[in-house]
């Protein structure tokens, strides 16, 4: 696993409420701070939601009962990002952790208010919390992902508001790095200040921040409804290992492709469910086999991307649709079956947010479905390789005798074979 930037915040954050220990100070003293500006960073630690609180505010530390829900609710699998979290909190408990709990202690006491609070740390579920407090109150500025105390209290508004913006503070002699929290209205005194976390699905927003802001639960008013669907370059394959080279070096320069990858779908008004265009190229290499894996030469090496962009044969393509069009069904299924299986007269908030984000992309998922079946149904209309090819050389009109003596030149694109 790798939870990435966040899981970095993460350690960044366990190590300032090791560092605020009220028995004694713990951690890594970095970076070092005038007095003031320390005492500003204790409030905001002894401010933070307990462990507990956060129980009942985000998904990462909601009941096993709950996670399973929304584990069927989405296509974007909190179980993979709970995997991840456990992965990389296991590793450094192993290898860091463990080593020196003097330095990284398994619990710290937090002073709030006259009282002190004993709260997990250094250990697997103090690092999950830490990942939900950082999903849930970062910001993405400047180019990447920041927490920035104080500002992470600002709440969420769908009009009227804007994002964080960076960028230097300051007129006078210089600026420093800050950043801009501006308001989309006129505010008067007493007035709460609210931003926009950005667009995003509901499914984001409840796996970020723990809720479902109303925008999301009106698919009429356009909000952004996606699911995801993932597809990687099977272990068995016979080719694995020409398509992972060909992923690696012949795709994208500055950014080469895993074997598995993960592509939006998207649902909503005005769309029609056609998908990405870069998933359709990605599963025709997956795809590729029996008579069409000669494009998997070397000879074809530094062209064999852009082939993909184009259907390839018939078969591969219908392997590539029926991959898109089983990924939709599983998903949908998994969702009727979740549904079927729910008796709650009263549903828990929980069990209503996962009913929100299920719904949302239920659209997605069945208006992708119906495009790709459509597709199924005019694989014989397509222009596939070898007909491009032949036309290219200019071997696709038909034969006369004349063309034996060369007294004509053939006209690419002539025939008019049913391919």
């Amino acid at each position: 696993g790798w939870t990435g930037d966040v899981g970095l915040l993460a350690m960044l954050l366990l190590n300032e409420m090791a560092r605020q220990d009220a028995d004694s100070p713990k951690g890594v003293d970095l970076p070092r701070r005038k007095e003031g500006v320390q005492a500003l960073m204790s409030a905001w630690i002894a401010s933070l939601p307990s462990f507990e609180e956060m129980t009942e505010m985000h998904p990462l530390l909601w009941n096993e009962d709950e996670q399973e829900i929304m584990q069927l609710s989405s296509t974007k699998k909190i179980y993979r990002l709970l995997d991840d979290i456990e992965d990389d909190s296991s590793w450094l408990d192993e290898n860091v952790w463990s080593a020196d709990r003097e330095k990284f202690p398994e619990t710290v006491k937090i002073r709030v208010g006259d009282a002190d609070e004993e709260r997990q740390c250094f250990t697997v579920d103090g690092f999950r919390y830490a990942v939900a407090v950082v999903r849930s109150r970062s910001f993405f500025v400047d180019g990447a992902l920041r927490l920035l105390p104080y500002v992470d209290y600002a709440n969420h508004d769908d009009y009227d508001s804007n994002e964080l913006v960076g960028g230097g503070i300051g007129m006078l002699w210089g600026s420093s790095k800050g950043v801009l929290l501006k308001s989309g209205k006129a505010l008067r005194v007493g007035d709460e200040v609210r931003i926009s976390y950005g667009p995003k699905g509901p499914a984001d927003y409840i796996l970020d921040h723990g809720f479902v802001p109303p925008m999301c639960q009106l698919s009429t008013q356009g909000g952004a409804i996606t699911a995801e669907l993932s597809f990687e370059v099977d272990e068995s394959d016979r080719f694995r290992d020409d398509k992972l080279d060909i992923l690696e070096f012949e795709t994208y320069d500055l950014a080469p492709m895993e074997p598995a990858q993960v592509f939006d779908v998207v649902g909503g008004p005005g769309s029609t469910g056609e998908p990405d265009p870069a998933m359709i190229q990605f599963l025709r290499l997956v795809k590729l086999a029996g008579k069409d894996a000669f494009l998997l030469e070397s000879i074809f090496r530094k062209e064999i991307w852009g082939f993909m962009s184009e259907p390839v044969s018939e078969d591969n393509e219908k392997a590539s649709v029926t991959a898109v069009q089983e990924a939709c069904e599983a998903a949908l299924s998994d969702m009727n079956e979740l549904e079927s299986e729910d008796s709650s007269a009263s549903p828990s908030l929980n069990e209503q947010l996962c009913s929100m984000v299920r719904g949302s992309e239920r659209e997605a998922l069945e208006r992708t479905l119906a495009y790709i079946k459509q597709e199924a149904e005019a694989l014989d209309l397509k222009e596939y390789y070898q007909e491009r090819r032949l036309k290219t050389l200019g071997l696709d009109s038909e034969w006369t005798p004349e063309d034996e003596f060369g007294s004509t030149t053939r006209v690419p694109g002539a025939a008019d074979y049913d391919w």
